[in-house]
């Protein structure tokens, strides 16, 4: 009889941990799927291939500051615990949230009005720049054993649900308001719907309970002993560098780009898109918990490395045939096809990327790999790929973007379960399968 509670306790710490992950992507995909609309009130500059590549440069700025949030709120999370990190994660990526419902435009307030803009971005990945980190290391101690991979997927998997609830709102409000409406002022709808979700994410957070992995800990690393062992293990860092770099940009492709992709380049219709989007969403949400219980069963690497392979092959080809007759059951298709992919890869990725980083600095380690290759690779995959159609002409260039993640990605499933398994399990920690 004792089962059940237990049970019930557990996935309870599941939905509190990962609610703050819902809204920080949940903010994050709304800004892409109105980049036309905040770049028309923010940015005006009269032509709208410019406007909207300023607005998917703030949407970059902001993975600017993710390692930065890495190493601090990282290593406040190491030092003070998960819970209390996790609960100031989530105060600073109200503000962003809360920014982009109220902030006037550019006729309202002049120049002021796309400074709050890219302040607002700025804090929120700041912020964000620890959120994934703390909740994967949260559920991967507190994984029931032999478990471990299915319940870091729900990191993934919260991500997913805020895909999900925004392609249905941007649906209704597509049927329900005019096209101008929705250019005026209609696109602040879901921002300030994230702005009510708010209270209700920190009344689950506040119950979280600190992990037992965590309390076991004899001894709290100081920011000076972090860095050295940051410094000391850079190679696992680099690789997992490499290993997000095809989540990220995969991630971002299939689901932040698509309503700008089906609407501008492939010249289908709004609610189209947002429809492939709400399946692309559900698809991830269902392979991602699927392919994290597999690999708990097979292990990471055999996963990764099919994955990887699979994009290589299969990204141009796809693209290519979609752009060569657009159609909505064409991208429907396409989408699954790299929904497929990431979720699979996503699945076995991140657990195997909590395993390899050193106990003392898990969160800060595994944050930091996260948010470089965010950095460097996601948060630049809606500028890129948009600016690779432009400047080339041809509307599959998008899958050369995939192509350099997915290479990254294979080298570091290549290497991962040697070298790197072998530096970490000398820090103490798992190695990844």
């Amino acid at each position: 009889m004792a089962a059940a509670p237990d049970r019930r306790s557990q996935i309870m710490s599941v939905v509190r941990v990962s609610s703050g992950n819902f809204l920080e992507m949940y903010d994050f995909f709304v800004f892409a799927y109105a980049a036309r609309e905040i770049g028309a009130t923010f940015f005006p500059t009269g032509d709208e291939f410019a406007q909207t590549m300023l607005a998917f440069t703030t949407f970059a700025l902001g993975f600017l500051m993710r390692p930065l949030g890495a190493i601090v709120l990282g290593g406040y999370i190491d030092r003070h615990g998960r819970r209390a990190g996790l609960l100031l994660t989530l105060s600073l990526m109200s503000v962003g949230t809360l920014t982009m419902a109220v902030v006037p435009g550019f006729a309202a307030i002049g120049y002021v009005a796309p400074l709050l803009i890219v302040a607002g971005r700025l804090l929120q990945g700041f912020s964000a720049g620890v959120e994934l980190g703390g909740v994967s290391v949260y559920l991967s101690e507190i994984a029931t054993p032999g478990h471990k991979g299915f319940y870091v997927s729900w990191q993934s998997g919260s991500q997913q649900v805020a895909v999900i609830f925004l392609a249905l709102l941007g649906v209704l409000l597509s049927l329900w308001l005019p096209p101008e409406h929705l250019g005026n002022w209609g696109w602040r709808i879901p921002f300030a719907v994230g702005c009510l979700i708010i209270p209700l994410i920190f009344l689950l957070r506040r119950h979280l309970e600190e992990t037992e992995a965590f309390k076991a800990q004899k001894h709290r690393p100081t920011p000076a002993e972090m860095v050295r062992s940051i410094a000391a293990n850079w190679w696992i860092v680099l690789m997992g560098m490499f290993m997000v770099a095809m989540t990220t940009v995969s991630f971002y492709f299939i689901t932040a780009y698509t309503p700008t992709f089906g609407r501008e380049v492939l010249k289908l219709g709004r609610i189209d898109s947002l429809v492939v989007t709400l399946c692309v969403g559900v698809s991830n949400l269902f392979w991602l918990p699927v392919m994290g219980a597999v690999s708990d069963r097979i292990g990471r690497r055999p996963i990764l490395i099919a994955c990887t392979v699979a994009s290589l092959l299969t990204a141009y080809p796809a693209l290519h045939w979609l752009v060569a007759d657009p159609s909505f059951v064409r991208l429907l298709l396409v989408e699954l096809w790299l929904s497929f992919l990431y979720g699979s890869y996503n699945g076995a990725m991140v657990v195997a990327l909590t395993e390899i980083m050193p106990n003392s600095v898990r969160t800060v380690g595994f944050s930091l790999a996260y948010s470089l290759a965010t950095a460097l690779f996601g948060g630049f995959t809606l500028d890129v790929s948009h600016a690779l159609i432009q400047y080339t002409g041809d509307k599959a260039a998008p899958a050369a973007w995939l192509g350099v993640a997915a290479l990254l990605a294979l080298i570091a499933a290549l290497v991962v379960g040697r070298r790197v398994a072998r530096v970490a399990a000398a820090e103490g920690a798992q190695p990844a399968e």
